[in-house]
Order: C-alpha cells, then sequence, then structure tokens
C-alpha cells in the first residue's frame, strides 16, 4: 500500500494517511510544516516600529515564512497630504524593508474586513497588533476584539504600549 509507514513497516489506511498529513502540514493545510506567516498590523505612528521589530524575531525561527506589514487606510482620507503621517508611513516602510518584510497600504472604509481578507489570502498564521488606550474595553467596533473573533485559528499578539 502506498503511504507514510508507521512503526515495523506497516502501511496505514487512507484514515492514517490523513492524520499523518494533518499532523505534518499543521491546521491550515496548505502551508508548510515549518511555515509561520505573520501579519503586522501597522497604523501612521513611528511607534508601530515596536511591531515591526517582533515580527522580524517571530519568522527568523520559521523556514519560509513571509513577514507582512499592513495599514489599512479608510477611503477618502488623505494622510500624504499630511507631512507627519506620510513622513511615519514613509518611516515605517524603511523599517520593513530592513526587516525583509512587505509594507502594503489598503484603502477601505472596512478595516476589519479588509485586515481579515488579507490574513486568509497570505496563509497568515500570526497577527501582531499594538495596544492602544481602551483596546481591550466593550464595544462591538473594537478592532483587536473583532480580529480575535473572525480569526479564532490564528494567533494574535497585542504589544502593549511602551
Amino acid at each position: 500500500m502506498i503511504g507514510p509507514k508507521m512503526g515495523f513497516g506497516k502501511s496505514v489506511g487512507s484514515l492514517g494517511r490523513y492524520i499523518y498529513f494533518r499532523l505534518l502540514l499543521g491546521k491550515r493545510g496548505c502551508q508548510m510544516a515549518n511555515e509561520r506567516n505573520v501579519m503586522i498590523c501597522v497604523t501612521r505612528q513611528r511607534a508601530c516600529e515596536r511591531l515591526i521589530k517582533l515580527g522580524k524575531q517571530i519568522v527568523k525561527g520559521y523556514t519560509g515564512a513571509k513577514l507582512y506589514v499592513v495599514h489599512v487606510a479608510k477611503n477618502g482620507v488623505n494622510f500624504l497630504g499630511n507631512p507627519d503621517e506620510g513622513e511615519a508611513l514613509d518611516y515605517l516602510f524603511q523599517v520593513s524593508k530592513e526587516a525583509g518584510a512587505e509594507m502594503t497600504v489598503l484603502r477601505s472604509d472596512r478595516v476589519v474586513d479588509t485586515l481579515v481578507d488579507f490574513a486568509r489570502k497570505n496563509n497568515v498564521s500570526i497577527v501582531i497588533m499594538g495596544e492602544s488606550p481602551g483596546s481591550r474595553g466593550d464595544g462591538d467596533r473594537n478592532i483587536i476584539q473583532e480580529m480575535e473573533k473572525r480569526l479564532p485559528d490564528l494567533e494574535l499578539r497585542v504589544v502593549p504600549q511602551s
């Protein structure tokens, strides 16, 4: 019988092969056993550099892992017209580049939907977000709580303010 052999050279049946390959591939099924893609959610603040540095440390331990830095700008917001915000994003772009990450700026009025879609399309297994004042408070609009609810199989790391 074709398939992985267990124990004393005996081949396992189809259920055994399924279990073997699920263990080998993990929950997500399509990723390599050692691959852990990381998505870092940033705002237009230089302080988000700490999130990128953490992401860089995490991917070091995984072969083939990719590091994504993502910012979602609401439609109609002209952050390039604001010198401070444009400069902060430019700075984060440079930090991302030095960390070996791809930085993506997306436009959407539905921030959580956009982040969830990006995570799924890029086989992300770890999401890093910065904690903001009141981020653990009540309310349906809380991005961290929404991300936890919508992506329950992902590891979500919330980095406290420094």
